[in-house]
């Protein structure tokens, strides 16, 4: 006579440890110490020197594409300068926030979301006073720049131009 019951637990047992053994990730070996470090900078604090870098490269390549006349360079200057941060611009830190009380942090984010609201409607006002200066050919190419970089469509984070392959 057979024993269904021993049968049962023989194939539960193997599926437990085939099931064990599939839910076990790969191990990978950890990051170099100096890789590590490098990627904490890169993405845990702002830095406004590299800040300042991307958008000279993106102003440059702006000004080239849209091929800027003499007659257009005071535009242009304004312009730049607006789209350039206000000398003393810095991100709120993390740990700034969580010294606050919850009634402090509200404030301080309304603060900020006032500031930025700010800073927007000035720079948009720059935007259209330098897009008024534009020919139509070169309205039409910064329309184009413009809607692909806040949908990025650019090669780095919605950078000007077309993708690079």
């Amino acid at each position: 006579m057979k024993h269904p019951g021993k049968h049962l637990i023989l194939v539960g047992l193997l599926a437990t440890f085939a099931l064990g053994a599939g839910a076990q990730a790969p191990t990978q070996a950890p990051a170099p110490p100096a890789a590590r470090a490098a990627a904490q900078e890169h993405h845990g604090r702002f830095d406004p020197a590299r800040l300042q870098e991307r958008m000279a490269r993106r102003q440059a390549l702006l000004k080239q594409k849209l091929q800027i006349t003499p007659a257009q360079e005071a535009a242009w200057t304004a312009y730049a300068a607006a789209m350039t941060p206000p000398a003393g611009f810095t991100r709120p830190e993390r740990g700034d926030f969580e010294r606050l009380t919850t009634p402090e942090r509200i404030d301080r984010m309304r603060t900020l979301r006032a500031t930025r609201a700010a800073e927007m409607d000035r720079r948009g006002e720059a935007t259209k006073t330098f897009y008024a200066a534009l020919s139509s050919e070169q309205k039409k190419l910064f329309d184009d720049m413009s809607l692909r970089r806040g949908h990025g469509h650019g090669r780095h984070h919605g950078g000007f131009g077309p993708r690079a392959g």
